[in-house]
């Protein structure tokens, strides 16, 4: 399945494995939300339904988030094509009254998956984007990898490839939760890093079942028009100092 990020199936030498769940992971700043929503928005421009798991952000301001890149995704909510599971606001407002699904509890997993579960089998969702997973385990982190498996058997057992939105911090290295790595199919590990006194972005593909990838480190920029990776260009640390190639 082609993310439609330019550059990004290049490095994926396709694109991803359909019924494949990765974790998108990295710090603040680094472009995890963007990634997911322009894979979504692709996806329903070539009539693949899809389905947005909202845990950190209000639902109308992500829309009006994708609008700012171009992506509205109106015609395509009036279409039966696309909706937002709101886990954010608990039902609380006059916005959540009007929505089709609402998470009441987002700390209650069975609730989410029930109500994700519905969601996907009325609109057939074929891309589900969860921003993000750590969300439900951040308190709780020695449930990370049960909670992910939970998602993993829902997700690959409907037919979706889903992106499931992993935070780390700053200055942290690792995927987001414990155990996470390895229950996902694929691992993309966005960075944000200082190169020559300049905040550069980069993009890695840590693994990738089902499909060879590449392994190297490629920078990428987030545009008017969403992200581009340039997959003819890679960075590398030499000596501790951060070399694009």
């Amino acid at each position: 399945m082609k993310t439609g990020i330019p550059g990004m199936d290049e490095i994926l030498h396709g694109g991803i494995p359909r019924r494949n769940v990765v974790l998108l992971s990295g710090g603040p700043g680094t472009g995890k939300s963007i990634f997911g929503q322009q894979f979504l928005y692709y996806g329903l421009k070539n009539n693949e339904p899809g389905l947005l798991v909202a845990l950190e952000e209000h639902p109308k301001q992500i829309l009006e988030n994708m609008a700012k890149f171009g992506w509205d995704v109106r015609e395509y909510q009036r279409e039966g094509m696309f909706e937002i599971v709101d886990a954010f606001t608990g039902g609380i407002g006059e916005y959540a009254k009007r929505e089709r699904y609402v998470v009441k509890n987002p700390e209650d997993v069975y609730e989410l998956v029930d109500i994700l579960r519905t969601a996907i089998k009325d609109i057939k969702a074929q891309r589900v984007v969860i921003d993000s997973v750590s969300t439900l385990y951040l308190t709780k982190p020695s449930v990370a990898r049960s909670i992910v498996m939970q998602l993993k058997r829902l997700l690959s057992g409907l037919g979706c490839t889903s992106i499931l939105v992993s935070q780390v911090s700053a200055t942290e290295r690792g995927f987001g939760g414990p155990g996470v790595e390895h229950a996902a199919d694929g691992i993309v590990r966005l960075d944000l890093d200082e190169f020559e006194g300049e905040l550069k972005r980069s993009i890695i593909v840590w693994k990738m079942r089902g499909t060879s990838h590449s392994m190297r480190r490629h920078p990428f920029d987030i545009t008017d028009h969403g992200i581009v990776v340039y997959a003819d260009k890679t960075l590398r640390l030499r000596r501790g100092i951060l070399i694009e190639e």
